[in-house]
């Protein structure tokens, strides 16, 4: 899977900009310029004050860069970025630099981005986020690469930190098929309509108080229209036109229909005005061999509800589709076959509320997921019903805050853990600059203190916060959270729901003394502990628990070193490889190939069809293939609801090994390189963009991995100290005579 899920979410809404002058650009990445305040010259420094110019570490020259973070720095990463125009002729992008850390708890990444027209999503994207850079004090030179794409736009990089401790960046180059960037030969990269038509740049002139009934029933059909067209109408599909300032130019007279026929009237004069419809030379068809899923598209015929000369016009379209190769408002990554979408202009300069770039919003999320997500069948409801329930809640929303919280309703209907507006978390409800200094969990159905802090213990049951139930809490929030199953929702409502005003307040727990009322105090949530990741065991990545068991876990593992633990395992009886985390790297190969003695088939994809838009088919099968060394010990994987998305395609693979056991509870369900979505008003979410599945075919989303022993943490088990599952895994290795007492001894520390 690409490392795109933790990371992207934030940078892909990063800083924007246009033409800059790029002379003194060498001098700007080396930090030998003016630094105003101390703050580096020429940089982004995000949150303010959270990056000095210093003249005491350097690597060359008089002055680097340092970014900190402490216990209470805002939000979830600090950094320095900067934007420049893609105005360069060449292949390959390359960012360069030198790098120091001092006691970093999270991670260092290097990344560089390429933006499309109209501040889309990522044309391309590369950090070094899996490499794992953290607890050198020497300079250490890190490089990312991204091809240069014809959709490009703009190119945003930068230096960032998570958790705590600080990073200096120094010597940074740009190049360009190895010239440097300022160096490069300029190009004017071609014009799109997204460049040349700006007449709703400043906004829709759509105004939406309230609407009726007539109203919703139009707008329903009208977004359904929009959408098929722009995915089949070649004109669209060409990217001769600018299809969401098109919308704008319709919605007046559909928002005035009197009725049904009166607005299905003004969509066939629209269509109309495109001109007649040039009869394809080479027409796309929908071939049955490997197809997974076929398009759902018998409303076009619906001649009752669309009148004759809609349903005309749109069966009309979808006869003379193009036979596409690529599409101006989505491609498909070469290789993989996600979706992209990077001709879709976030808005972030629009001011909200607006009507027009709300029901836009709307528009486009329910369109990508009926024609791009390879998961449609399993939403689990009727898609056609969310789209005039969301018309209203959405278009009408009077503040951006509640804008983008409808959003986040609309988002969780697509039962994606991958789908959530990531770039506005904190709209999500509880709202609030301070949490409670505790880890939660969710544990036999109750919220259970898992890491104890303010005078809450481990342990303790919360039965209410702020004298609300929290059985009532979890009913409230639950809408605005996208999880593919109940146990992620929980997972992400334990991480956020003791979130609230700063101060004190008072929560109701259960002990096993009994029910008791705790006043403690809320602190600023990148202070608190916020909630686990990972439920793997702290410290090294790899293990002897004892000479029969060894012990490693992938949110730590760096890529080129598999190999080597692996090798010191030798002799064991068993290795419990400890997935209840996200991987830091991608090792499904490297790793799975040293489990296996035979070629051994683990996951099927589906992906979709330009030419035939809503349309998935099978692809081949993926297989790990035998390395010379090979583990010749049991295998034992422990997973739970924190296991997502490379965390479940690896357990798929690395379950193939010859008696392996999967032991924990079921994963997150949601499998699937991603693909971003930007969304007006400058927002931006994700779906799943391809379908992953066995080999025969059982599916994988919303279901999750199902483990082969299933092992739930207990109440009195984090009471105790103990982790139950890693428990249940070493006892697979050492068999059922083995004393818990014993097994227990070989866990350090005790969880």
């Amino acid at each position: 899977m690409r490392r795109l899920f933790v990371i992207a979410a934030v940078l892909i809404s990063a800083v924007t900009g246009g033409a800059q002058d790029t002379s003194s650009l060498p001098r700007i990445l080396s930090f030998e310029v003016d630094h105003p305040a101390g703050v580096p010259g020429g940089w982004n420094v995000s949150p303010p004050g959270s990056a000095q110019a210093d003249e005491k570490i350097v690597r060359g020259g008089r002055w680097s860069a340092r970014i900190e973070r402490a216990a209470g720095s805002a939000g979830e990463f600090s950094g320095i970025s900067k934007v420049l125009p893609l105005d360069v002729a060449g292949k390959t992008i390359v960012l360069r630099a030198f790098l120091r850390t001092e006691d970093v708890t999270g991670f260092v990444s290097l990344w560089l981005r390429e933006d499309a027209a109209g501040g889309g999503s990522a044309a391309a994207f590369d950090s070094t986020q899996s490499r794992q850079v953290r607890g050198t004090t020497d300079w250490h030179e890190h490089s990312v690469t991204v091809p240069v794409q014809p959709v490009g736009r703009q190119l945003v990089f930068g230096v960032l930190i998570s958790g705590t401790g600080k990073v200096w960046a120094d010597d940074l180059e740009l190049l360009v098929d190895g010239v440097p960037f300022s160096a490069a030969l300029k190009v004017e990269r071609p014009k799109t309509v997204l460049d040349t038509d700006h007449e709703f740049d400043a906004g829709s002139r759509v105004a939406l108080d309230t609407l009726t009934p007539v109203q919703v029933e139009n707008l329903t059909t009208l977004g359904k229209v929009w959408g098929f067209l722009k995915y089949h109408h070649p004109l669209v599909t060409s990217g001769a036109r600018h299809w969401d300032f098109d919308l704008f130019r319709v919605l007046p007279t559909v928002l005035a229909a009197a009725d049904r026929r009166a607005g299905n009237a003004a969509l066939v004069k629209w269509i109309d005005a495109l001109g007649p419809l040039t009869a394809c030379k080479t027409c796309a068809e929908l071939k049955p061999e490997n197809l997974h899923l076929s398009p759902d598209l018998e409303w076009i015929g619906d001649e009752a509800r669309l009148g004759s000369e809609l349903s005309r016009l749109l069966r009309a379209a979808h006869t003379n589709r193009p036979a596409a190769s690529d599409q101006f408002y989505v491609s498909l990554v070469p290789g993989i076959l996600n979706p992209v979408f990077a001709n879709e202009p976030a808005y972030g300069s629009v001011a909200l509320p607006d009507g027009g770039y709300q029901l836009l919003a709307v528009y486009r999320f329910w369109n990508i997921v009926r024609y791009w997500f390879p998961y449609r069948d399993v939403i689990g409801q009727n898609w056609d019903d969310v789209l005039p329930e969301f018309i209203g809640r959405v278009a009408t929303a009077k503040t951006a805050p509640d804008y983008r919280r409808q959003l986040m309703a609309l988002i969780a209907r697509a039962h994606d853990t991958h789908a959530n507006l990531w770039s506005s978390l904190g709209d999500r409800p509880p709202t609030g600059a301070c949490q409670l200094p505790v880890t939660v969990r969710f544990v036999e159905d109750r919220a259970v203190v898992t890491s104890g802090g303010g005078g809450l213990e481990r342990g303790d049951v919360i039965t209410a916060l702020d004298g609300v139930a929290v059985s009532r809490l979890v009913q409230e929030w639950s809408p605005f959270y996208a999880a593919s199953n109940e146990s992620t929702r929980l997972r992400d409502i334990a991480r956020f729901m003791t979130r609230g005003a700063c101060g004190e307040t008072k929560v109701v727990v259960t002990r096993t003394t009994g029910e008791t009322t705790v006043t403690t105090a809320r602190v600023p949530a990148s202070s608190s502990t916020g909630g686990a990741p990972t439920h793997d065991l702290p410290g090294d990545t790899f293990r002897k628990l004892s000479n029969d068991v060894a012990y490693l876990k992938l949110s730590t593992i760096k890529a080129g070193e598999v190999g080597k633990l692996v090798e010191a395992a030798a002799g064991t009886q068993g290795l419990v490889i400890d997935i209840r985390n996200y991987p830091s790297a991608f090792v499904v190969f490297e790793l799975g190939q040293l489990l296996v003695g035979d070629q051994m088939p683990f996951a099927r994809f589906t992906a979709g069809d330009l030419s035939n838009p809503g349309a998935f088919h099978w692809g081949a099968s993926i297989s790990l293939t035998p390395a010379p060394l090979h583990y010749a010990g049991k295998v034992v994987i422990l997973v739970d609801e924190i296991s997502q998305s490379q965390a479940e395609y690896t357990t798929m693979a690395l379950r193939v090994a010859p008696g392996a056991r999967v032991v924990g509870s079921t994963t997150a369900g949601a499998d699937g390189n991603v693909s971003p979505i930007p969304l007006p008003g400058g927002v931006s979410s994700m779906i799943s963009g391809i379908g992953i599945f066995y080999p025969d075919k059982r599916p994988t989303q919303r279901v999750g991995i199902v483990p082969d022993v299933e092992v739930r943490p207990t109440i009195a088990g984090i009471r105790a100290g103990r982790d139950e599952v890693l428990e249940a895994g070493i006892r697979q290795i050492l068999g059922p005579g083995v004393p818990l007492s014993e097994i227990q001894k070989l866990i350090p520390g005790g969880r």
